[in-house]
């Protein structure tokens, strides 16, 4: 979906292991959907989020109980259509 050339280096867990190792920060931001995960991309965020929390952010529920395993999906798909360098890590919901 990213149309800016992007010199970054992809990042993988063992690129994550290298910045701890040089004490490099790490960014890590949450989004649910493929255009902010988009924006974090073309931000330089190494590591994007996908969390159950989006039943109260998105679904507008009290909690994140009722989210399911198939709503996660969902987002995890959408948000990894905007990616191209960051790690994509998705929670379990409750």
């Amino acid at each position: 979906m990213s149309t800016q050339t992007d010199t970054r280096k992809k990042v993988t867990v063992r690129r994550l292991a290298e910045m701890k190792q040089t004490q490099e920060k790490i960014a890590c931001l949450t989004a649910y959907d493929a255009s902010f995960a988009q924006l974090l991309e073309n931000s330089g965020v190494d590591i994007v989020l996908v969390g159950d929390s989006l039943g109260m952010v998105i679904q507008g529920e009290e909690t994140t109980l009722p989210v399911s395993v198939d709503d996660m999906l969902y987002h995890t798909q959408s948000v990894a259509k905007g990616l191209n360098n960051a790690l994509l890590n998705t929670g379990m919901p409750f």
